[in-house]
């Protein structure tokens, strides 16, 4: 019995120490990764690759994302859309919002892979669910356009909606378009002046141009 308590207790301790190390080591990656963002905000782009590059490599979901990043845009490194794509791919299937929406860009775009619209929808939906505004226009966008899916007015609307309420300027103008003409939602000018306004406000060229209609009327 005895014998028995003493490997339990040998075992809590070992945990305990283990459960320590993996704090210490957390903090030291949020550590490093807070480092590298610091670095990419003031333009030292090269020191931020350094920085996610280890940690990317480990499986973290927001450097991985910023070598996609990095690599799309030609941030301290060589652009490489194959490379982007890889690390976005990484970063989206952890989940991670914003790396989702990128690739489905990338696809949708035929960057770094065969433009394949469908799986552009794909990555836009994941992204979409989870909040993200601008994937939620572009998503709009392929329902609008029938690129990967059906055409349907009424999908389309409901993503701009989305997108729209979180103050994407383009998805207000498509919402403002959508209640002007009665695409995927009723006849309604008064919401789409509503809508064509808010885009306006924000500078949507568009949007003010369609927006004299109501002005002038």
């Amino acid at each position: 019995m005895k014998t028995h308590w003493k490997i339990t207790i040998v075992c809590l301790q070992l945990l305990m120490v283990l459960g320590l190390l993996l704090g210490t080591q957390a903090t030291v990656k949020a550590d490093q990764l807070n480092e590298g963002l610091a670095a990419y905000d003031t333009g030292n782009y090269q020191k931020a690759f350094k920085l996610f590059k280890p940690l990317a490599e480990q499986g973290d979901a927001d450097a991985q994302f910023g070598l996609g990043v990095m690599y799309q845009l030609g941030q301290g490194v060589l652009r490489d859309y194959t490379k982007a794509v890889k690390w976005y791919r990484k970063a989206a299937e952890q989940g991670h919002g914003e790396a989702q929406h990128l690739l489905g860009s990338m696809y949708a775009n035929g960057e770094g892979v065969q433009q394949d619209y469908t799986k552009a929808v794909k990555w836009y939906r994941k992204a979409a669910e989870q909040g993200n505004a601008e994937a939620q226009y572009r998503l709009g966008g392929m329902y609008e356009r029938g690129q990967g899916v059906p055409t349907n007015d009424t999908e389309a609307a409901k993503w701009f909606r989305k997108a729209a309420e979180q103050g994407n300027a383009e998805a207000q103008y498509y919402l403002g378009e959508a209640y002007h003409y009665g695409f995927g939602v009723p006849l309604d000018y008064q919401e789409a002046e509503k809508w064509l306004r808010k885009a306006a406000d924000q500078g949507h060229e568009d949007a003010q141009v369609l927006l004299e209609i109501y002005v002038y009327d």
